[in-house]
């Protein structure tokens, strides 16, 4: 099933759909414009990079192809957590230790800019503290202290470590052997987050156009993109289309579509379960995630509901019968909730690289990207919105640091590397179970 298609039908029944109230839409582009910077892209990449280019003087206009906060930036698990998807050690290999710590800092200030961001524009997205990862076993709960330690000892961030006796006062599940509190990480509603931004963008005076698929990029001293109806010439751009912007004939900057990969990953939210009984499931109230490759992760909502996502798939078929194994896994992790049902299913595509380090750059001198945020993108996609108008408006020493991350194209060709991925992500889960 094409990527659209797939994802039209993902986003009928989103809980964070059906519980956001979307303001009038902004129009589709007609005609021509002009700008400093284009951003195309409305999720939260290029709603951040759109304010953070307000906020230094530029005149900003952002293309969405369909509505804004419509990809993953509005239908994650929402959980903003600290680090990358990939370890710190793929970040130590290529930049060294010291460039790596640095990375680490620029990590925790994305939960930091999300909070900013929050009380600088009044969104109202359901915001609390705190993140608890956990092991499924007693070899994966050795390799999280470890972890834990580490990351204490070498880049000075410290976490609370919950030995199994403890597990109870933190979470209500038997699956876990272990686990690492932070409070500084935390979770959010995604959808409500990015439609405040939008509406914050707005305010400031970014020009928004939905409806508006770039079909067309032309690099040059001006930058100019195609639209259905118009046109938007500027000194500069950003592509912070992700998985998006491949999707229209002709394709946009096809020499970074090699570099990343649609997974489709899904999620549940039960009934409302009522206040008393949703504590009960996770008393410290804090985004849950195991350890696994291919892991599970979960949080109550503040209706009082249990959101739990995992499955992922490596191809762009939704999963058969996606509410009732996606139940099933919930029941594993809480057999307290079997009988409860589950009222929303949905899901969505993130874009993941080759080694899970994000990947930013240029396709030319004044065309920025970014994209491989690879699951672990609601709060680094804030930032790099940031290290983008930092870039723009003449500092890229912070953006750059990203850049010097190498990323290889998945192999297997346009034909092959999807059954390429499927069968190493088969590889993956039976290591997780064995």
């Amino acid at each position: 099933m094409p990527l659209l298609d797939a994802d039209r039908e993902l986003t009928r029944h989103s809980y964070y759909a059906a519980t956001a109230s979307r303001e009038a839409p902004f129009p589709a582009l007609q005609g021509d414009v002009h700008a400093d910077v284009a951003v195309v892209g409305g999720g939260l990449a290029g709603l951040s990079a759109a304010i953070e280019l307000h906020d230094r003087g530029f005149d900003v206009v952002l293309l969405e192809a369909q509505d804004v906060g419509w990809g993953a930036s509005g239908r994650n698990g929402g959980q903003a957590i600290h680090g990358l998807a990939c370890d710190q050690e793929v970040i130590e290999q290529q930049l060294g230790l010291e460039e790596a710590r640095r990375v680490w800092a620029m990590s925790i200030e994305a939960l930091d800019l999300i909070r900013q961001r929050i009380a600088r524009f009044a969104i109202d997205c359901d915001w609390r503290d705190g993140y608890l990862g956990v092991a499924t076993n007693d070899r994966k709960a050795r390799e999280l202290r470890a972890w834990v330690d580490r990351i204490a000892s070498v880049y000075g961030y410290a976490q609370t470590w919950i030995e199994r006796a403890e597990l109870p006062n933190w979470i209500a599940s038997p699956r876990y052997a272990a686990g690492a509190y932070d409070p500084r990480s935390g979770h959010l509603h995604p959808l409500k987050y990015s439609l405040g931004l939008a509406s914050a963008a707005a305010r400031l005076g970014v020009r928004i156009y939905e409806r508006s698929a770039v079909t067309a990029l032309e690099t040059g001293d001006t930058v100019r993109l195609r639209t259905a109806h118009g046109h938007v010439s500027a000194r500069s751009a950003l592509l912070a289309g992700n998985v998006y912007l491949q999707q229209f004939a002709p394709a946009v900057a096809p020499q970074l579509a090699a570099r990343i990969m649609p997974v489709g990953t899904y999620i549940v939210a039960t009934r409302p379960l009522g206040a008393e009984r949703a504590h009960a499931l996770i008393p410290c109230g804090a985004a849950v995630c195991d350890t696994n490759f291919v892991l599970d992760y979960f949080r109550t909502s503040a209706d009082h509901r249990l959101l739990y996502g995992g499955r992922v798939s490596y191809s762009t078929a939704t999963p058969m019968n996606l509410a009732a194994s996606m139940r099933r896994r919930m029941v594993r992790t809480f057999p307290q909730l079997d009988g409860v049902e589950v009222e929303h299913a949905w899901g969505g595509f993130v874009d993941i690289s080759m080694n899970r380090a994000p990947d930013f750059g240029r396709v030319g001198a004044n065309v920025y990207y970014l994209q491989g945020f690879s699951g672990h993108g609601l709060a680094l996609t804030g930032l790099a919105g940031k290290l983008v108008a930092e870039a723009i408006a003449g500092d890229a020493s912070r953006f750059d640091t990203f850049a010097r991350l190498k990323h290889r194209p998945f192999p297997g060709g346009r034909l092959l590397r999807m059954p390429a991925l499927v069968a190493g992500m088969a590889w993956y889960r039976l290591r997780d179970l064995f």
